[in-house]
Parts: C-alpha cells; sequence; structure tokens
C-alpha cells in the first residue's frame, strides 16, 4: 500500500518502525492492549492514519490463524483486525473507516473481535456478526471482499 489519501488530508499507509511508538501511543489512548504492534510493524501488517506526517489513527493486523476465535473462524484465511484507535480530535471524521478499509483494501478478507458496544461501526463497514457474544462478552465479524 503506498499511501492512500482520504478525507480531510488524511493518509493511510503501512506504519514504518519509526512509528511504532507512535501507533503504540493511539492504541494506549484508546485503551486497548496488544502485544502484536513490533510484529505487525515488521512484517507490514500495522497501517496509520496521518495527517501532514502525524499520527491520528493505527490498525494493527494479525493473521487469523494466529486468534484465539469462535469456531466459526475455523479454516478461514486472511487477517484479523487484533487493535484499531484513532485520536480522540480525529473521531468521527472517517479515520476509523479508511484505516479498515485500506486494510481490506490489500487483504481482502478480515476477522474482528468487538465490543458490542461499537457494532454499529463494524455493521456499516459492511462486516457481517458471526457470533453476537462470546464468554468474553465480545462479538465477532468477518467482511470479505469479492475478487
Amino acid at each position: 500500500m503506498s499511501g492512500a489519501r482520504g478525507d480531510a488530508g488524511v493518509v493511510v499507509r503501512e506504519a514504518t518502525a519509526d512509528e511504532s511508538l507512535a501507533v503504540r501511543r493511539v492504541l494506549d489512548a484508546a485503551m486497548l492492549e496488544t502485544d502484536a504492534v513490533d510484529g505487525a510493524v515488521e512484517r507490514g501488517d500495522a497501517f496509520v492514519a496521518a495527517v501532514d506526517d502525524r499520527v491520528v489513527g493505527a490498525l494493527v493486523l494479525v493473521p487469523v490463524a494466529s486468534v484465539d476465535g469462535p469456531d466459526e473462524l475455523d479454516g478461514c484465511d486472511g487477517m484479523h483486525v487484533d487493535a484499531v484507535a484513532v485520536t480522540h480530535r480525529r473521531r468521527g471524521q472517517g479515520v476509523g473507516r479508511a484505516l479498515v478499509d485500506g486494510a481490506l483494501e490489500r487483504e481482502r478478507r478480515l476477522s474482528v473481535a468487538f465490543d458490542p458496544s461499537v457494532g454499529t461501526f463494524y455493521d456499516a463497514l459492511g462486516f457481517e456478526t458471526v457470533v453476537q457474544a462470546d464468554a468474553d462478552g465480545r462479538a465477532w465479524a468477518v467482511q470479505s471482499l469479492d475478487v
């Protein structure tokens, strides 16, 4: 991904090694925890949304095979959204959508686990919920683009 420009000058692109800390800060501010940042950055599976080279959003992918998910994901290929977050000042401006769209454009298939309170975000992006609530209360959804 070379860097797709979205609304309000937002550019979505793969995160660089120098941006690992910025990715962590965005995720930490949203109270999201993931151990996958360094590996995702190294593999090219971490994305940032930037405005004037300032990171305002981040998305981290992991292989779906590495996720302890519901039976509905068994045998699925593709990647799993381990974390996605946008800075407080940029929420509601399409940055999260741009990040997910950028990852989906490259991967063609994504899964995600999320708190049901943010389900409308994933519904609006075309994700199909496959589990309403697992033992931890998370919903699971998938999205595939036609090839």
